[in-house]
């Protein structure tokens, strides 16, 4: 049996554990030989993800895989470093946030009013590298991350439909089930023509994943409450915390985890959670155990607070 952790998820059309292992060793099947050229993304856990987001077809999983395999081979994800996209990165319009949700997902605040460039592959390549961040940064329990979308100074002009398609196609087919949630925060009334014209792009499971939160309406404003600490968030989203976004303190924070991801990477990782524990002193499992703690989501409550969304959406 796997050493994973296979389970049925109380929100998730799922299999029984046996079922599951059963389609993982399909999969490792059909893909062949591949696992030396990036292990990570050929663990179970991947697997499980690409399953899940084929409606648990081996072939379909198995062909996901595989051209995510050659995307990363050739797109190189893990390779971007701050200077290659610290320009994109200077108004605040994507950054991580210094918080968790309540379910120790991380958050990635996305501000498309702030655009401040025309290149449609600088955007994405700062786009990808943020969603690598998030998920070097997830708890070892944790595989998603919330996106958190705020409107303020949208117009038609801040962002096209060219660079929405290709986000949903990242997103959807090379980071499958990494998205909890996305919370579009204050759409304006003009944002409903626009979301016509993507709604196309996004897939059923994405399309339920996201939800329209105004400020003035009590009961969405209700999902934001559900799902983040308010002492922490910020005060752009209704939340307490005046922390914002500090573009230099920031960009020395990233420089700093793109050393340890280079080290991550070197090592054949892409997560300091993908360490083996017997690979580790015992002071750096300690290290490592107080961060995850510090981060970590309370699976208990998952599927309560997923069930009080459904309720305010």
């Amino acid at each position: 049996m796997s050493s994973i952790q296979l389970k049925r998820g109380a929100s998730d059309k799922s299999l029984p554990p046996v079922e599951q292992q059963a389609k993982i060793d399909d999969v490792r099947k059909l893909i062949g030989p591949v696992d030396d050229k990036l292990p990570e993304l050929c663990s179970e856990a991947s697997i499980l993800r690409f399953l899940k987001a084929r409606n648990w077809s081996t072939k379909k999983a198995s062909k996901m895989l595989n051209e995510t395999l050659n995307w990363r081979l050739q797109y190189k994800p893990e390779a971007i470093r701050w200077e290659d996209i610290a320009q994109e990165a200077e108004t605040g319009k994507i950054y991580r946030a210094n918080y968790c949700d309540k379910l120790g997902r991380p958050v990635l605040v996305m501000r498309p009013g702030l655009q401040n460039t025309n290149s449609p592959t600088g955007q994405i390549k700062y786009l990808v590298y943020c969603i690598e961040n998030a998920i070097m940064n997830m708890a070892r329990n944790q595989e998603q991350m919330v996106w958190l979308v705020d409107f303020q100074g949208w117009t038609m002009a801040s962002i096209s439909v060219k660079v929405t398609k290709e986000t949903a196609n990242i997103l959807q087919e090379h980071y499958p089930e990494r998205l909890g949630i996305g919370i579009l925060y204050n759409p304006p009334k003009i944002f409903e023509s626009f979301w016509t014209m993507v709604k196309p792009f996004l897939e059923p499971k994405t399309h339920k994943k996201m939800k329209f939160v105004y400020s003035d309406d009590p009961k969405s404003m209700t999902v934001v409450e559900e799902i983040f600490d308010l002492n922490v968030l910020d005060v752009a989203f209704g939340g307490r915390s005046a922390a914002g976004f500090n573009y230099k303190a920031y960009a020395q924070q990233m420089k700093e985890e793109d050393v340890k991801r280079l080290n991550y990477v070197r090592s054949g990782c892409s997560s300091p959670y993908s360490y083996p524990s017997s690979s580790l002193s015992e002071s750096q499992r300690e290290a490592m155990d107080l961060d995850r703690d510090s981060n970590a989501s309370n699976e208990g409550r998952l599927s309560a607070v997923e069930e009080q969304v459904q309720q305010a959406s």
